[in-house]
């Protein structure tokens, strides 16, 4: 049988995939996204972004995490949340989010295969139906969005109902009482907030000693201390040799000789890019490590008709840059004009407890870039809707070039953090300075106010570092 013919093939439904697809289709071409899991979405819809952020704010919600310490009261709950509890919000989000996906789909008149694809040749996959059928379609251009699924150290026995790797955490049976979390990354430290807000005894562990070193040094120290008072037991740095489940716990002994005994565990180890199964030899790709796909600036492969983007690419693997990188991809691959670049700042949005998020340059990374810049902090314990919501350990931190004060890096800890940042993005993504947040009023109380109060910080600071030259 000929395979039917498509401007486009989109193999995997997530972040990218879905808006790759919309973005071509919406310019009529022919589109089909071929999908193998149940609902469209990918991690971000079902197993990650969402859900993940979904639960933070139940597990927040259900212990009045927020409240502690406001008026003096007490609000936590006075029962233990129960599993039925921490996963109904959340699942009530997944369902409407698929609910999206299949509408955007089926508005742009994309067709839908469910099933497994694999090339063939370079322009086609074979479909392997859910139905056990097959089909052979053939795309002009291909977009490679597989996504990625946790990675699995041999030491653990993830066929155990109380060792979970970061999509099986979903299906928590059992709240534990004691959980291990192994992995200090993004994900790892989620989860651990997220548990901890619901007094669960929660031990972080990791082989580093630094938390997620591609932050900047100050705001990573600030919330490695936030995290470790708000009772989470820091293991850094140490390191996993065993791990032995039994019908009752799990007993991790760890390469310090210590052991612990938990209720469960959660190994946050990475992830792998979903290519196994591709048949990524018939293509003529060529692959990078962990499964991941090799691609240039415009997201091609190495085959110039192949794209690929998200997370089967590797970092920064977040759902925000996917689609971004998708539309890229796709006005580069039918020349469609309007969009040249990925955004040359991405933000980074890591909703531990407190969150934390940043866009731009780092002190370490404005130093080993040879950058003369000067830093101006503002803290949330100082701003009046910070004291409000009770945020007293919070501060945003500037960065700006010390010869026209451009803004160079934001970053912020506390209460919304990835919606304070914006303020930020897009002061640097219009090649702002310090003028724009000394001539720009802010609503009274807000905790936008803190750019106007880090800027000032940021002249004093400068003005003091001229005047000690001067001495």
């Amino acid at each position: 049988m000929d395979p039917k013919d498509y401007d486009l093939v989109v193999i995997g439904s997530g972040p990218a995939g879905e808006k790759g697809a919309a973005q071509v289709a919406y310019f009529g071409k022919k589109v089909a996204i071929i999908e193998k899991e149940p609902h469209f979405g990918g991690a971000a819809a079902n197993t990650g972004t969402l859900p993940s952020k979904t639960l933070r704010e139940t597990s927040m919600m259900l212990s009045g995490f927020r409240a502690r310490g406001l008026y003096g009261v007490d609000l936590s709950l006075r029962r233990e949340a129960t599993v039925r509890d921490f996963l109904y919000r959340e699942e009530q989000v997944v369902a409407a989010e698929r609910e999206r996906a299949n509408s955007n789909v089926a508005r742009h008149g994309i067709d839908v295969y469910r099933g497994l694809g694999s090339f063939v040749d370079p322009h086609t996959v074979r479909v392997q139906l859910d139905d056990g059928g097959e089909e052979f379609i053939r795309g002009e251009v291909i977009l490679v969005s597989t996504g990625s699924y946790p990675h699995r150290p041999d030491i653990y026995e993830f066929d155990h109902p109380l060792v979970y790797d970061s999509d099986e955490i979903l299906q928590i049976h059992i709240m534990p009482k004691i959980l291990a979390v192994v992995g200090a990354g993004v994900i790892g430290s989620e989860y651990a907030c997220l548990f901890k807000a619901l007094d669960v005894d929660v031990h972080l562990i990791d082989g580093r000693e630094e938390l997620m070193g591609f932050l900047d040094r100050e705001i990573s120290t600030s919330l490695k201390t936030r995290m470790q008072k708000i009772g989470i037991e820091m293991v850094m740095p140490d390191s996993v040799e065993s791990c032995v489940a039994t019908d009752t716990d799990v007993t991790l002994t760890l390469a310090s000789g210590r052991k612990l005994v938990v209720d469960a565990v959660l190994v946050a180890s990475g992830r792998t890019g979903n290519t196994a199964k591709l048949n990524v030899d018939a293509a003529g790709l060529e692959m990078g490590r962990r499964g991941q796909m090799s691609v240039n600036e415009n997201y091609q492969t190495n085959v110039p008709h192949i794209y690929a983007a998200g997370d089967v690419i590797g970092f920064p693997a977040l759902a925000s840059t996917s689609m971004e990188q998708a539309r890229l991809a796709m006005v580069h691959a039918f020349n469609l004009q309007y969009k040249k670049e990925v955004a040359p700042i991405l933000p980074y949005g890591i909703y531990t407890i407190p969150e934390v998020s940043m866009a731009g340059e780092s002190e370490e990374s404005a130093k080993e870039k040879g950058i003369d810049y000067v830093v101006g902090r503002a803290s949330y314990a100082n701003n009046a809707r910070g004291m409000i919501i009770g945020d007293f350990d919070g501060f945003l931190k500037l960065l700006y070039r010390s010869e026209d004060m451009k803004l160079i890096g934001a970053h912020v800890i506390g209460e919304i953090a990835s919606e304070i940042l914006h303020i930020g993005l897009i002061a640097m993504m219009t090649d702002s300075s310090n003028e724009l947040f000394m001539r720009t009023c802010f609503n009274y109380p807000t905790l936008g106010e803190l750019y106007k109060y880090a800027t000032y910080d940021a002249m004093g600071n400068l003005a003091k570092r001229k005047t000690a030259e001067k001495d």
